[in-house]
């Protein structure tokens, strides 16, 4: 198997790229998180890999870190979640984020990820549970996560974007509880 390629970026067409090793150009598909951090054209890029053999093709997928792309290989071991979803679910969230939507079974995340549906997103949550573990800021508590992340959802469900309500989320404190939080939430939401 290719685990790992090392070479020059020829293209970017997202969320393909072509990167020439001595030579042999590979085509793969990469997230977007990965594509954000490419370099530009014609700099050397290292790209973990994952290669899926199938009937009529060999498909290549790339990912910036080795930790994405286990990522991948878990997303792809949920039945009915193929490598297109598997790449749209990265695209669609960072790790991080992946592992706090299912720690806090954040159903509501998941399915504004195209291609996810409300039972693809039960599904996710459910096979995924305790898969990864997500980046906590120091000083911060479990419970507090939980709190930011039913705030987060009751702001999406009243209809204001992802970046309002992720903002409005951050500015609460560690301590508020979930109906003192949606109130704060929506003031500071009303003065900005």
């Amino acid at each position: 198997m290719i685990g790992r390629l090392s070479g020059i970026l020829l293209e970017k067409n997202p969320p393909q790229i072509l990167l020439d090793v001595q030579g042999v150009a590979y085509e793969r598909d990469v997230p977007m998180s990965t594509f954000y951090n490419l370099p530009v054209l014609h700099e050397k890029v290292v790209l973990h890999t994952q290669l899926i053999v199938r009937e009529d093709a060999h498909l290549l997928y790339g990912f910036s870190s080795s930790e994405e792309r286990i990522a991948f290989r878990q997303l792809l071991k949920i039945s009915g979640v193929g490598p297109k979803l598997a790449l749209s679910v990265l695209s669609g969230l960072s790790l991080n984020d992946l592992a706090i939507a299912v720690a806090n079974k954040e159903a509501g995340r998941l399915t504004r990820i195209p291609g996810v549906g409300k039972k693809t997103a039960e599904r996710l949550l459910l096979e995924l549970q305790g898969k990864f573990v997500a980046t906590v800021p120091s000083g911060a508590k479990g419970a507090a996560i939980t709190h930011t992340g039913d705030v987060l959802n009751a702001l999406l469900a009243l209809g204001y974007s992802e970046k309002e309500s992720e903002w409005a989320a951050k500015q609460l404190p560690a301590e508020v509880g979930v109906s003192d939080g949606i109130r704060q939430a929506l003031k500071l939401l009303s003065k900005g």
